[in-house]
Order: C-alpha cells, then structure tokens, then sequence
C-alpha cells in the first residue's frame, strides 16, 4: 500500500495524472506491475490506476488471467477503492486479492464520480474468490486526494464542469 500511495502522490506532484496509484504483486509480495492515473495527460478514460497496473501485468506475465486459471494468486493494490469500471475489471483480471486505502466516499467528497457500484461490492467481489481488504492506510491515501484538490487538479468527470 506504501508503493501504491506513492506514486499517487508522486503523480499528483508532477502533475503527471489523477490522485490514484495501484500496483500487481505476487504471492511472495513482488512487485508485477505499477500504475497510475493517466486520464487527463492520455486523453483515454479508462487509464485508471487499476486498469494501467492490470494491463501491465497481463502483458508482462503474457497472459490475461494474471491468476493463470487458479494455479497462481495476484494482489491488486489500490491507494483508493474501485470506481464501477475498475471494479468491473477486477474479476476478469484474474487477480485473487484487493486491497485499498481510501474509501469510494473519499474520492467522492472531493469531486470524483466513482460511478454507480453496488453497495455492498466488497462482497461480491468476495463471493466471486476475489479476498478484500479496505481502509489500509486510509489516512495516508486520503491525504494524496486532499493534496490534489488542494493544488486544484482537475476533477475529469465526462459530462460534468468542474
């Protein structure tokens, strides 16, 4: 979660992207893959942390089960919970664990629409094999968000002024 909450932050500081970092780690807790937020310097949506730490993954392990159908087991390490796409991907990434810092209402209070997700996402995440584990350091990763509001980066909700 420290790797994670650091390159949020290093991104919010080079003003590189949004406040989110992510990272793939293996059983042996290696790292596989980081990610950051690239939406606004990409122009691309869907290069959320998660979803640029999953793709590096997958291209890196060369396949797009990161869990290789049950015989290995990932970690998804995020500095904030998934929004709805994020967390529509996570099953289909074949990682086997979640881990997050800030919560979804985190990133909300400072402007982010994390999209409309069941309320209960954890436990469908459990129920799918997928373990979950929130509020890991939330104050550290609550502390990149407030950071980035603070400098006035930019809240990229399509469809929304702000």
């Amino acid at each position: 979660m420290r790797l994670a909450i650091a390159l949020a932050r290093e991104n919010v500081e080079r003003q590189t992207g949004g406040p989110f970092g992510a990272a793939v780690f293996d059983e042996e807790g290696r790292l596989v893959a980081p990610g950051v937020n690239v939406v606004v310097t990409s122009n691309c949506s869907i290069l959320h942390a998660e979803m640029v730490a999953i793709a590096l993954a997958q291209k890196k392990l060369a396949r797009y089960d990161i869990g290789d159908e049950g015989r290995s087991h990932y970690a998804l390490v995020a500095s904030t919970e998934p929004c709805a796409m994020c967390f529509g991907a996570i099953p289909w990434s074949g990682v086997t664990r979640l881990v997050c810092g800030a919560r979804d209402e985190d990133a909300r209070r400072i402007g982010f629409d994390e999209g409309p997700k069941l309320s209960d996402w954890h436990k469908a995440l459990q129920k799918r094999g997928i373990r979950v584990t929130r509020d890991v350091l939330r104050e550290e990763a609550v502390a990149v968000l407030d950071l980035y509001a603070g400098l006035g980066g930019p809240i990229y909700n399509a469809g929304r002024h702000g």
